[in-house]
């Protein structure tokens, strides 16, 4: 796998306006890396098995917004205790983990990866990439590994962020 070139990533950190400069960096670095058409970013509590969207391009669709409990389905087995990326394909396959299957494919997407973001063990998040039916191939969910990191520092970036402003 060629390594991305995170120069962008890294300069958008300097700038001002974060974490949200990071995050619309992070966007960027997903549509080069494995396409996206709907980009998220959720925060995950663990202990709480609660989740909270932080980013969104389509703020319209998927505003930013207060925290959630878990989508308890085999999604959260795989991404959240098995810390692996969650793959669906089909708008179907979408329909089996979450409630708002509809609205993803009213937005023209009907694939989706979530990949999880592990901090010391955990997951403390995931960068959530929707785009068109059978998008996510074997070789862009390797390719997608490359987004662990820019994802963990935009994680920790945002509790840095958050523990500063109380």
């Amino acid at each position: 796998m060629e390594m991305p070139d995170y120069a962008s990533f890294v300069a958008a950190l300097a700038e001002q306006g974060q974490p949200q400069t990071a995050f619309a960096a992070l966007e960027v670095l997903a549509k080069e890396i494995v396409g996206v058409k709907l980009f998220t970013i959720m925060t995950s509590d663990t202990r709480a098995r609660l989740s909270e969207r932080i980013y969104s391009n389509m703020p319209e669709a998927y505003p930013v917004s207060g925290t959630k409990p878990y989508n308890e389905t085999h999604w959260s087995e795989i991404a959240l205790k098995q810390k692996r990326t969650f793959v669906a394909n089909t708008i179907d396959d979408i329909a089996q983990v979450f409630d708002d299957h509809e609205l993803i494919r009213s937005l023209g997407c009907e694939s989706v990866i979530n990949v999880p973001i592990v901090v010391a063990g955990e997951v403390v998040g995931t960068l959530n990439c929707l785009a068109t039916a059978g998008h996510y191939t074997e070789e862009r969910v390797k390719a997608a590994e490359a987004l662990k990191l820019p994802g963990a520092v935009c994680m920790l970036l945002h509790e840095k962020m958050k523990a500063g402003s109380r």
